[in-house]
């Protein structure tokens, strides 16, 4: 099998031969992509090609095969040169590179051939004409790199021995649309980085994004504390998140609409001891077919609008708390699009970053502001109800649950017990007010949404606090407990669905994606993913007879 041990930007002397043009050029050519074959190495190049004549691509992709001895690795034939724009052209190209420029050491010099498109028929295409173009559709759709004349500004005006002695370049980025600066720091991280921020603005404008992350596959930590860090560039219009289009308000509009409706529907749900029986037998018993007259359930639309109400305050106070944490920071936030559920009313909502976020602090901040206002809320709502069920005067206003229901939440089953106490609870239904059910729904929701997995408040919180690679591990548990139903019950299987459509790929990284969130903010992280899991562990029968949670043997 040859090999071709080196590759190197060399002249390209191409003469084409094309009625009526004919025009010799030289030019660099950067190499693309290296395939090895039997007995011949190639790779794929890019070279403007005029677009006289029969030449209809401005940037047409040039196919270069280097002959290699097997026996004698230093013999190299060069092969033919081929024009891969299309079949329109027909042109023969000759090569001329002197060996002195080409880099390659042997005794004997072999001289260039020329060949049209049937003389590589037998060895096989390098790379087939749909792969050809596959290439050009990248590079031409594909998002707009770093500027070499900046990169090489950056480098002498921004690096150096009092900030970070770059020793290393590599692509940086989803597709490689950046650089990333490795090296040795010379300072404290954060001064350098600062300053970096700083002398960028004032070297290339507002043009670019810094990041400073950690150094990928770093085998040793900093000497000065903490991982050894990179700085990665991006232009601002790849790395910034784009802006809310017309679709996407409308799209949000419609999911709000859909909300307030299964809001609604489950404030009448909780009626279902006032309902008409063919309603209630109709959405209990399979075997019904035929649906009843649904103008029956218009009576109790008024009396369900209370519950409804107060979901959707729920959700709009979550969102409140994410924008009011996000305005000090200057941090930019999309429309939420509301996801509706006929069970809670709803699943909570997509809120997007419309800004890149300065740091991980900013991060835990934001991402735990919105659970916790809708949580303050909630529990309101949820304490004041259960006060009023135990009151004699508000009798009328209660309505009976099953037992059932309060087995589905360890923590609010077990504050349920203490507040009505275990006559009340040990029965097959309880009376209770609608803010109960209202404040339930309500924290059942903010608890989901601070499950530390993916793009969600609480996947969000852990990347901030403890970094990806833990929210990697958090997230395979809460897919595993999800998976058992060991979370959330009978919402476990829709919900992680929903995760997995819409929000399983973790938050892009912040500007400054290095320095810790503090002592304080971990703390807080670990407090609430534990009062998440106690809220959406459900109660085994056995536990809930003798906690008093419901009449488990009734059923």
């Amino acid at each position: 099998m040859g090999t071709l041990t080196s590759c190197s930007f060399m002249p390209l002397n191409s003469e084409f031969r094309s009625n009526p043009v004919r025009r010799a050029f030289r030019e660099r050519i950067q190499c693309h992509k290296l395939t090895r074959l039997r007995g011949t190495s190639c790779f794929f190049s890019r070279a403007r090609v005029p677009k006289w004549g029969k030449f209809k691509h401005a940037n047409s992709g040039i196919r270069m095969c280097f002959g290699t001895n097997d026996s004698d690795s230093d013999k190299d034939n060069v092969g033919a040169v081929e024009e891969s724009g299309g079949d329109e052209s027909k042109s023969n190209v000759t090569t001329t590179m002197p060996e002195e420029e080409r880099g390659f050491s042997s005794e004997k010099s072999t001289p260039p051939s020329t060949s049209h498109r049937s003389s590589l028929s037998s060895l096989g295409p390098a790379y087939s004409t749909f792969q050809v173009d596959s290439f050009k559709l990248i590079e031409l759709l594909g998002p707009e790199k770093v500027d070499p004349a900046d990169v090489k500004l950056i480098k002498d005006k921004l690096f150096g021995y009092s900030t970070f002695w770059v020793t290393k370049e590599e692509p940086f980025g989803d597709l490689g649309e950046g650089i990333l600066f490795l090296g040795n720091l010379r300072g404290n991280r954060e001064d350098v980085f600062a300053k970096l921020q700083n002398q960028l603005v004032e070297v290339t404008g507002d043009k670019y994004n810094l990041f400073m992350v950690e150094e990928p596959n770093s085998e040793s930590p900093d000497p000065r504390g903490g991982p050894r860090v990179s700085f990665g560039l991006l232009r601002k219009e790849v790395s910034d998140p784009g802006p809310t289009t017309l679709w996407q308000y409308v799209i949000a509009l419609l999911l709000f609409l859909l909300t307030i409706g299964s809001s609604v529907e489950l404030g009448i749900a909780s009626q279902i001891n006032r309902l008409p029986p063919e309603i209630v037998k109709y959405f209990t018993d399979p075997d019904v077919v035929e649906a009843p007259d649904m103008e029956l359930l218009f009576p109790f639309v008024d009396s369900a609008l209370p519950l409804a109400y107060g979901v959707l305050g729920v959700l709009l106070f979550h969102e409140v708390g994410h924008f009011l944490a996000a305005f000090p920071k200057q941090v930019k936030l999309s429309i939420p699009f509301f996801i509706p559920n006929i069970t809670l009313g709803s699943f909570g909502a997509i809120t997007q970053f419309k800004s890149i976020l300065p740091d991980r602090s900013t991060k835990v901040d934001i991402s735990l502001a919105g659970p916790f206002a809708g949580a303050v809320l909630s529990f309101s709502m949820f304490a004041v109800g259960l006060l009023l069920s135990s009151n004699p005067d508000t009798a009328g206003d209660l309505v009976q649950v099953p037992s059932l229901l309060f087995q589905g939440s360890l923590l609010l089953g077990l504050i349920s017990r203490a507040t009505l106490g275990y006559a009340a609870m040990h029965a097959a239904t309880v009376p209770i007010h609608p803010l109960v059910i209202a404040g339930w729904c309500g924290l059942t929701i903010q608890a989901f949404n601070m499950l530390p997995v993916g793009c969600l408040d609480g996947g969000r919180a852990i990347q901030g606090a403890y970094g990806k690679n833990a929210l990697v591990g958090f997230g395979l548990t809460t897919y595993t407990l999800l998976g058992l139903g060991v979370l959330g019950g009978p919402l476990s299987l829709p919900w992680g669905l929903y995760v997995l459509i819409c929000q399983r790929a973790p938050e892009k990284p912040c500007l400054n994606d290095v320095t810790e969130a503090g002592t304080w903010r971990k703390a807080l992280v670990a407090v609430a993913i534990f009062l998440v899991v106690l809220t959406l562990v459900p109660v085994g029968d056995e536990l809930a007879e003798e906690l008093g949670i419901g009449l488990v043997t009734a059923f």
